[in-house]
């Protein structure tokens, strides 16, 4: 019997993991496209989860901890999406779907759809899947995620310039007459008014003035070796608290300076290792 309960514990950490899902991928919107006619909406700012029709799966193929009256009334077909809250929540939202157990934190949640992997047609078709099972079961926890027909890139522009305004990370064009694809795909675009690359802590700033007795900003050096600091855009949270050295990091910022250096850095988050 102790030899028993010795092995289920040496084994538990592989009950927390599936097979690493084959995802829908984005790759970046440039303006020499054409997109008229294709669905836009909000890129929302979430964790990334996949419902394989038995259990939400993150996109590094971990098994999410759900309440079971979370998920107990989604459809046994898969969908795909991002669970959130609301914009600039993620740090909230990450600790939320983190835990180990089931807490009643998820009821802040919502699962927001973006995809219905595997079913014909196009999205419009395999997000009607999705809506007809909802008509006969609605769920308070499944949303899907509205799509606009983007009439022309001033639409476009417009609709991104509205989201950004409301602190929302960015947006999503796709072509609505793909099938469905598993992976990077120039028929699905992110759009943002700036860029976003990641970056290693390797030190710290103090801080000064009202920041005096905490972190004023990180020092992190990206892959090409460039050393930048990311004062902007932390929490105070983060300043009584940094991330450790050898953690990596978001961070968004204007172009590149003369020297290669990204312009007006700003963080953003950890990065989720749970996606």
């Amino acid at each position: 019997m102790i030899i028993c309960k010795y092995l289920l514990i040496l084994f538990l950490p592989f009950f927390l993991f599936a097979q690493k899902p084959d995802l829908l991928l984005l790759k970046t919107y440039n303006e020499s496209l054409h997109v008229d006619g294709w669905f836009m909406s909000e890129k929302l700012d979430g964790v990334r989860a996949y419902w394989d029709g038995k259990k939400l799966i993150s996109r590094g193929g971990k098994v999410f901890k759900a309440p079971k009256w979370f998920t107990k009334d989604f459809p046994l077909f898969e969908i795909d999406g991002e669970l959130w809250s609301k914009r600039d929540d993620f740090d909230n939202i990450s600790g939320i779907v983190r835990k180990q157990t089931p807490h009643k934190g998820w009821k802040n949640l919502t699962y927001n759809i973006f995809e219905v992997p595997n079913q014909k047609g196009g999205l419009k078709n395999r997000l009607d899947v999705l809506d007809d099972f909802l008509k006969v079961k609605p769920n308070k926890y499944i949303k899907i995620i509205k799509q606009i027909t983007c009439k022309d890139k001033q639409h476009l522009k417009s609709f991104l310039k509205k989201i950004e305004d409301k602190g929302g990370e960015g947006v999503v064009i796709r072509n609505q007459n793909a099938l469905y694809i598993n992976k990077r795909t120039a028929e699905a675009l992110k759009v943002k008014s700036f860029f976003d690359s990641e970056c290693e802590v390797i030190g710290y700033k103090k801080g000064r003035g009202k920041y005096e007795n905490l972190l004023g900003s990180l020092i992190c050096k990206m892959k090409n070796g460039v050393i930048i600091n990311l004062g902007s855009g932390l929490s105070d949270i983060l300043r009584r608290n940094p991330p450790k050295k050898g953690i990596i990091v978001t961070f968004k910022y204007q172009g590149l300076t003369k020297n290669g250096k990204p312009r007006f850095p700003v963080f953003m988050r950890v990065k989720d290792e749970i996606k």
